[in-house]
């Protein structure tokens, strides 16, 4: 377990190294992209969270008429 652990956070450590090095070294060619990584983040959010909205929530549906009965 300790490796497979020490193996994580060494790829996260990685990572993390090499978008720094992106965005300080090329950071003047994603500037003009910035404003649409926000609206990717909006539409990212938008289909992840709408997700849970009509679980559960199907008792309404099932008579197909008036509900005073």
């Amino acid at each position: 377990m300790k490796n497979n652990t020490s193996i994580r956070w060494t790829l996260i450590t990685l990572l993390a190294v090499a978008g720094l090095y992106l965005v300080i070294d090329h950071g003047q060619h994603l500037a003009p992209y910035l404003p649409f990584t926000f609206l990717l983040g909006c539409l990212a959010m938008h289909l992840f969270m709408h997700g849970s909205h009509h679980r559960g929530h199907n008792s309404h549906n099932d008579s197909g008429g008036d509900s005073k009965q």
